[in-house]
């Protein structure tokens, strides 16, 4: 792999592809994301522009895309339904953006670290499958959900898997002519004799589609049974003057500022957009083909800045999101330029050339997306966190289906409640080495503190302690700790008594500063200040 070049300006020949695919996949995806939260179409446009170009200046994410998000549509519905209008749901927006600025400098980005691999994974595949699911109606000519639909329930009553029942009964040719040849496109691009060819390597294989969708949308016309009817075609507005160009921004009422519901709204899309910021983030870095690492609260700083611009024109909430970043880093972008040049032809062109914008096939966008959707759920992930047991392999399964059968937040908390069972568990078991067969009862028995104690020890240390016979003799090592949990050395102190009712000699060595526990009963005058292998042979050691 070449090593990277940090120069933004100098990987343009990797970025500049790489935007017009995510440009081109991010229409739809904005467009229908706004259709879906009830709010004017270009908000979504708004959205992508300033996620691009505002949000995509300002990050540290070399390859993370950042717009509307289909994750918040329910939180956007609520919102305007409690605020009563779209203006007084965009001053909870701004006042969202001001929360996620407070958050990056309270260093809050930290949490986007803590998020398990296996979760992290889980849900790259979950959004894969997601994605394949949510197209197969659009290839086949048949959507009645639009584009920036990800939810498993649907506004139709219908959900992910009975909608697909249905795409037989409204399937339409020509759009399942032009899906179908763009996946060959598609796989034929990826073929190791193409990326040989050098024109090849500079035209990517998405762009194609693209162009081949428009050139059959002329051919093929309005009517007869190949022709792709308008509902299957890209759908932008339309702007013949400045007055209507004026008219495609809304502004938030400052009116509202007094209305406590605003600051509730505003705070839960806060917490919820920076969530789905930081999980997109942690993806994205995995995704990157030279791991470089994003810094969080940078991100959430600029996630926040780019949501009080949006809020302030007419837009949706901006996160980072995996599926245009994705498809960014599948198409070979190498810097946030990328994400910057999407933003700018999102203005360019959603402002100048709609009418040939709008005769791209929905169809041939479904085929990029079904294209990106198995490469982030290929078979051989499965396999391989299946190889890593089951600690990796059921929280990784449990937040697909989380995913699939409900939406993103919910199957990541489905996952990560998951892995926390595991990890308890693992500390439970693991922390524990006394071997009662060999003991002996000359032996000593020692149990050593790590340098941080904190409550997940809990369970390991009373097992350890229930474990020790009566009538031994034991040594809690403290020396090296230098934090103690209040529970753990409650759980140290009423050892400590009831050690004298076991006949237990017990003698606790602590750090210089002391302060773990009241003095307790010593088995030797020396041992505190010396080491213990050298007073103790036979040693029964314990690690906590």
């Amino acid at each position: 792999m070449d090593k990277v070049n940090t120069d933004l300006f100098k990987n343009l020949r990797n970025d500049l592809p790489a935007a017009l695919i995510v440009f081109l996949i991010a229409i739809p995806l904005c467009l229908g994301i706004a259709l879906a939260s009830g709010t004017p179409l270009f908000s979504g446009i708004i959205a992508g522009v300033i996620g691009g170009v505002v949000v995509g200046f300002l990050s540290g994410s070399p390859l993370g895309v950042s717009g509307p998000a289909a994750g918040l549509v329910a939180i956007v519905l609520g919102g305007i339904i409690t605020l009563g209008s779209f203006q007084a749901f965009l001053l909870a927006l701004v006042v969202s953006g001001v929360i996620q600025i407070l958050l990056g400098f309270a260093k809050a980005g930290i949490i986007g670290y803590y998020f398990p691999n296996a979760v992290i994974k889980g849900m790259l595949s979950g959004i894969g499958l997601i994605i394949i699911l949510k197209q197969i109606p659009h290839a086949l000519g048949f959507n009645e959900e639009n584009e920036g639909t990800f939810s498993f329930w649907q506004r139709d009553g219908e959900n992910t898997f009975t909608e697909l029942s249905h795409i037989f009964e409204f399937f339409s040719l020509g759009p399942s002519i032009v899906a179908f040849l763009s996946l060959m496109i598609l796989i034929l691009w990826e073929q190791k004799f193409m990326k040989k060819v050098q024109i090849f390597q500079i035209i990517q294989g998405p762009l194609v589609v693209v162009i081949f969708g428009i050139l059959y949308t002329v051919i093929t016309g309005s009517e007869g049974k190949l022709s792709i009817s308008t509902g299957h075609l890209v759908s932008l507005p339309i702007i013949s003057s400045f007055e209507d160009f004026k008219n495609l921004f809304t502004y938030p009422d400052f009116s509202q500022w007094t209305n406590p519901a605003v600051y509730t709204v505003a705070f839960t899309l806060a917490v919820v957009g920076s969530i789905e910021t930081l999980l997109s983030v942690e993806a994205t870095d995995k995704l990157d083909p030279y791991k470089r690492v994003t810094p969080t609260n940078r991100e959430l700083k600029a996630q926040g800045v780019g949501n009080i611009i949006s809020g302030l024109v007419g837009g949706l909430p901006i996160t980072q999101v995996i599926v245009r970043s994705s498809a960014n880093i599948q198409s070979g972008g190498r810097t946030k330029m990328s994400a910057i040049i999407h933003g700018l032809f999102l203005l360019l062109c959603a402002l100048s050339i709609p009418a040939l914008l709008n005769k791209i096939p929905l169809a041939a966008l479904a085929a990029i997306l079904l294209s990106v959707g198995y490469k982030l759920t290929k078979p051989e992930y499965y396999r391989d966190m299946w190889k890593k047991g089951r600690s990796q392999f059921v929280p990784f399964v449990a937040t697909i289906a989380g995913i699939l059968l409900t939406d993103l937040l919910v199957g990541i908390g489905i996952g990560l409640a998951i892995s926390v069972v595991f990890i308890l568990y693992a500390n439970f078991r693991s922390s524990y080495f006394f071997d009662e067969e060999r003991y002996k009862k000359e032996d000593i028995i020692t149990i050593k503190l790590s340098q941080e104690v904190s409550f997940l020890n809990k369970a390991s240390l009373l097992k350890a302690l229930n474990a020790i016979p009566n009538e031994s003799r034991v040594i809690i090592d403290a020396a090296d700790s230098t934090y103690i949990d209040e529970d753990v050395k409650d759980i140290i102190k009423d050892f400590s008594t009831n050690a004298s009712f076991r006949g237990i000699q017990l003698s606790i060595l602590q750090s210089k500063d002391g302060g773990l526990l009241p003095v307790a009963t010593n088995l030797f005058a020396s041992i505190a200040d010396k080491e213990i292998g050298k007073y103790s042979v036979n040693n029964q050691i314990v690690e906590i």
